[in-house]
């Protein structure tokens, strides 16, 4: 029964641990920059993980774009990459998460602190590049990932359904709308059509 029991629990171990391996800063950055124009991967600069976890900058960039790798402790793959003027919004939003608010609170201060003037958006819109996929299609070693899947999200702060022309719903797969508009976070949504 002990031989049953310390098995169970190294394989749980085993388990835990496997879940959790981080990979190689050059293979975080080999997929997180793959979410990026082609133009901007090299120069991007890349937030990843640490041997220990901890989330910090893998590659400084020399271009206009940050590049995120994918978060270990979840299932499957996530990459995102944006216009660094993006940056100051999104180091605020994992701030706060990292303090243990949530989304609803996250997005009250964020959107105090815009309009007070503490927390700057960029003037001009500014894009998100989301690249996400299974974890079965992703080869950890070579950082190559299959089938992803790519959408993009377009930061126009404080736009409107009425001042963009957008509807607040897509209508068909693929077709552009607004979300959150009016607020700091108002962006437009394109999700193409999954093959």
């Amino acid at each position: 029964m002990k031989k049953t029991f310390f098995s169970c629990l190294a394989l749980c171990m085993a388990a835990e641990i496997s879940a959790q391996t981080i990979p190689s800063p050059d293979i975080q950055i080999k997929t997180a920059v793959m979410a990026a124009p082609s133009d901007k991967q090299a120069g991007a600069k890349v937030y990843g993980y640490a041997s220990d976890g901890t989330f910090k900058v893998l590659r400084e960039g020399s271009n206009d774009f940050v590049c995120l790798a994918d978060d270990p402790k979840k299932e499957d793959i996530g990459v995102s990459c944006y216009l660094a003027e993006l940056d100051p919004f999104m180091e605020r939003g994992r701030v706060l998460a990292k303090e243990g608010r949530n989304a609803k609170e996250i997005f009250d201060i964020r959107e105090k602190e815009v309009k007070g003037g503490t927390l700057k958006m960029p003037k001009q819109s500014s894009t998100l590049y989301v690249l996400s996929g299974s974890k079965d299609n992703y080869d950890a070693a070579t950082g190559a990932l299959k089938n992803g899947y790519l959408r993009y999200v377009v930061y126009i702060p404080f736009a409107t359904a009425e001042s963009t022309g957008l509807p607040l719903k897509p209508d068909v797969p693929g077709m552009p709308w607004i979300m959150d508009p009016g607020t700091h976070r108002a962006h437009i949504m394109i999700n193409p059509p999954k093959p």
